[in-house]
């Protein structure tokens, strides 16, 4: 929005010549939406209190977690308030990947409210049943996916598949490409869902993963920048960057209220919208297949899972005292605040990993 209202006076007005570069724009956003989760936060959280949206713990869970019964849920409102708001305030609004990558984290944030309504509602950890979460997903992904592939003019998209460190793969799909976004879109929501069981872990590994993903979109958008890294340059991408900006701040100032111990938890409205939101970008930068390795976090905690209920299907005994992994390392004596910060150092790591391919090629 500022940059329809403010760039077009800059020939009375030098100074508004800096709305034409999405590095200011990108850091416009990040500030805007950390100032907007650190204002509205005190306020939402007890606007929550007020309500009694309280979380309700697992009774498989750790012990340790019924200390948390009580805490206010669905956080993740505050945080889809402070992106949206701030990727419309400062993003280019005739660009159709900023509407996407917006409307794809929308539209699995409000999947995620319909969970955490049913929950609070019941007073029980029990809210969508897993097979209507998963199909109200999947819809969602497979419309992104389809709208994606359906863009007109200069901002069509070629449905190829791109593999780190090997610059002459390169997979064109067709219409498999649709199947594949899907499988990535609902992949990540809930891997980072899987991810959200200790205060600030999963805000934390997300807010590294959207600053790698902002310098992979904004590389992916820049033509001379992509053809020296030899990646796919994607016409318009670069915009999206704005789009990790702004999830980058209102990640950071929701761990502001979510670092241990908790004011307030994200809920499934949190955890599956910013799931979805590194989906999105990781398909729009052309880096799908990087996800594993920037998301690296989210991986593991997801296949932990996958491993724990194969090895208990099949032998009858686990591998983990408890998935998803962090579970395990809680049982086995680890303080949370010990695991939550290995494992923040774990996703800086899996990121820098993920942007070393850019010269690796």
């Amino acid at each position: 929005m500022l940059y329809h209202l403010l760039f077009p006076l800059r020939d009375s007005f030098a100074a508004f010549n800096v709305f034409r570069y999405i590095t200011f724009r990108g850091a416009g956003a990040i500030v805007t939406a950390l100032l907007l989760s650190l204002l509205l936060g005190p306020w939402f959280i007890r606007l929550l209190r007020r309500l009694s949206v309280g979380q309700n713990i697992r009774d498989v869970g750790p012990e340790a977690h019924l200390l948390k019964a009580g805490t206010p849920t669905m956080g993740g409102l505050l945080i889809l308030f402070a992106l949206a708001t701030s990727t419309l305030l400062w993003a280019r609004l005739d660009n159709p990947y900023s509407w996407l990558a917006l409307g794809t984290t929308l539209v699995f944030g409000f999947i995620g409210f319909l969970d955490d309504f049913l929950k609070v509602r019941r007073e029980r950890n029990l809210g969508l049943t897993s097979r209507q979460k998963l199909a109200l997903q999947l819809v969602a992904a497979a419309a992104a996916a389809s709208a994606l592939l359906l863009l007109p003019g200069e901002h069509a998209f070629n449905p190829t598949l791109a593999f780190p460190f090997l610059k002459d793969l390169v997979l064109d799909l067709g219409w498999l490409y649709v199947p594949f976004v899907v499988l990535v879109l609902v992949g990540a929501s809930n891997a980072v869902n899987l991810t959200d069981g200790l205060d600030g872990l999963a805000i934390g590994s997300t807010l590294i993963a959207a600053a790698t993903y902002a310098i992979l979109t904004y590389v992916a958008g820049n033509s001379i920048i992509a053809t020296y890294l030899q990646v796919e340059y994607v016409a318009g991408a670069g915009e999206v960057a704005v789009f990790c900006g702004a999830l980058v701040g209102a990640c950071l100032g929701f761990l502001w209220f979510n670092a241990h111990p908790a004011e307030v938890f994200m809920g499934d409205v949190g955890s599956l919208a910013i799931g979805g939101a590194i989906g999105i970008v990781a398909v729009l930068s052309k880096q799908e297949i990087l996800l594993v390795v920037v998301g690296g976090i989210f991986v593991l905690e997801a296949v932990s899972v996958i491993l724990q209920v194969a090895a208990f299907k099949t032998t009858g005994k686990r591998i983990f005292r408890m998935s998803p992994i962090h579970h395990h390392f809680e049982l086995s004596g680890w303080a949370e605040p010990k695991i939550i910060v290995r494992f923040w150092i774990l996703a800086l790591i899996f990121s820098l990993i993920g942007l070393s391919t850019l010269k690796l090629r």
